[in-house]
């Protein structure tokens, strides 16, 4: 599952913190148990002192042979056993107030009393409960993880949404970006550094793309413009040679499929000086266009190329779909779209123009599987291995609607119907 970034640190960050928490509990945890036994082996020890201070003054104490009220207990023993160093351990006791074992810190060591006898003093003390004490710090532990993450998933949220705004902006602003079509020029100003440093080399990089774009845009119109009074003159020649009559038919068949090719490269030359044109807005007057009556119009004038191929042509009309539209820009979209429509047709085929309001579909039989959604606007996409085909057609229908940003055009392949629809946005 992919993770947006705040989110994708904030997840690392989250684990490390359960790492460093677990490490710092077991510190913690040693720390303070350690400081407790220290605390108690001294009182023990200072007990010890007083202890023996008092059996010197109550020689009665040395018959307290057991634990009872006073926590302590002298036991006599031989010089052998006696051993001066203190001994401190840990022990569980019978308790009747818990009805349990409870731990005990303990001191155990040795003394010589007034009468010369040796004797073995062992005291003990109440302790903390280790279990308790592991349980209650858990507790309390968990309960500052949760507090932790919460606090660092609300700052990290408020914090890294104001850090990043500048960056979804830029981000928003190359996904509008469409290559060919002008911004604005406004500078955006970040108090991020990074964030302004990348907002200006985006744009210079634009600028130089679209720079490019318009060189190659410039340079294809040129070209095609200047190709077309050569293409127009060698046609000329080839049909003037054909007309004389003193060549034989093999050469008669030579001319004309040097005609064909030059036909279609005359053809070539016009998609790709009127893409040229589209893109470089040299059809920028608008008029209230009645897409209805267009279509009825464009239909009539391809009549006889639709009778000729057997192609019916119904129109069903739902509503008017009509907008601000260049007129001539409509009348090539249309152009475009019912010549498509007949080119890809099956013989003897139809094609159906259903007219709504917002939407304007044209849908016509053909191959019996759905053409590459992602390329059937490119440029020089071909349908088919069509020798005829410039490629360019759809390409020029896409570049048209570009210009509208109201209008976008989709292509659906539905009941083994291939079909372009046009709708408002």
């Amino acid at each position: 599952m992919k993770l947006s970034l705040k989110y994708y640190t904030l997840k690392y960050i989250v684990v490390a913190l359960l790492l460093i928490i677990a490490v710092w509990a077991a510190l913690f945890y040693a720390f303070i148990l350690d400081e407790v036994y220290d605390n108690v082996d001294d009182g023990l020890k200072n007990r010890k002192i007083q202890l023996i201070k008092a059996v010197y003054k109550d020689e009665k104490l040395l018959n307290n042979v057991d634990f009872e009220f006073n926590e302590f207990k002298i036991v006599p023993i031989s010089e052998q056993e006696c051993n001066n160093r203190n001994k401190f351990y840990n022990r569980t006791y019978y308790m009747e107030y818990d009805d349990d074992d409870e731990p005990y810190r303990v001191l155990e060591t040795c003394f010589t009393d007034q009468f010369g006898g040796h004797r073995k003093l062992v005291i003990r003390t109440s302790t903390v409960e280790e279990d308790d004490l592991i349980y209650d710090l858990s507790i309390a532990l968990v309960v500052l993880y949760f507090f932790l993450v919460l606090s660092i998933l609300f700052v990290n949220g408020f914090l890294l949404n104001k850090a990043w705004r500048p960056f979804y902006a830029i981000l928003e602003k190359l996904r509008n970006y469409q290559f060919g079509e002008k911004t604005g020029n406004q500078r955006q100003e970040y108090s991020i550094k990074e964030f302004e440093q990348l907002d200006e080399e985006i744009d210079e990089m634009i600028r130089r793309n679209e720079l490019v774009f318009d060189q190659q845009k410039k340079f294809i119109e040129n070209a095609s413009h200047e190709l077309q009074t050569p293409l127009a003159i060698m046609i000329n020649k080839i049909d003037l040679s054909v007309q004389d009559g003193n060549i034989d038919e093999s050469t008669v068949h030579l001319l004309m499929d040097i005609k064909g090719n030059l036909t279609r490269m005359t053809g070539l030359n016009k998609s790709l000086l009127m893409l040229s044109k589209i893109e470089n807005n040299q059809f920028s007057a608008t008029e209230k266009v009645d897409f209805n009556n267009l279509i009825k119009d464009v239909i009539e004038a391809y009549k006889d190329f639709t009778d000729h191929k057997g192609i019916s042509i119904e129109i069903v009309e739902r509503g008017n779909f009509s907008t601000s539209f260049n007129s001539d820009l409509a009348h090539i979209l249309i152009s475009n779209l019912l010549k498509n429509a007949i080119k890809y047709n099956i013989p003897n085929g139809f094609i159906q123009v259903i007219i709504e309001r917002n939407w304007l579909t044209m849908m016509n039989p053909g191959q019996n599987h759905p053409l590459d959604q992602d390329r059937i606007f490119s440029r020089f996409y071909k349908q088919s291995a069509d020798h005829s085909s410039t490629g360019l057609g759809l390409s020029i229908v896409h570049s048209i609607i570009r210009q509208y940003p109201d209008l976008s055009i989709a292509y659906r392949f539905e009941d083994e119907m291939h079909q372009l629809i046009i709708s408002k946005k």
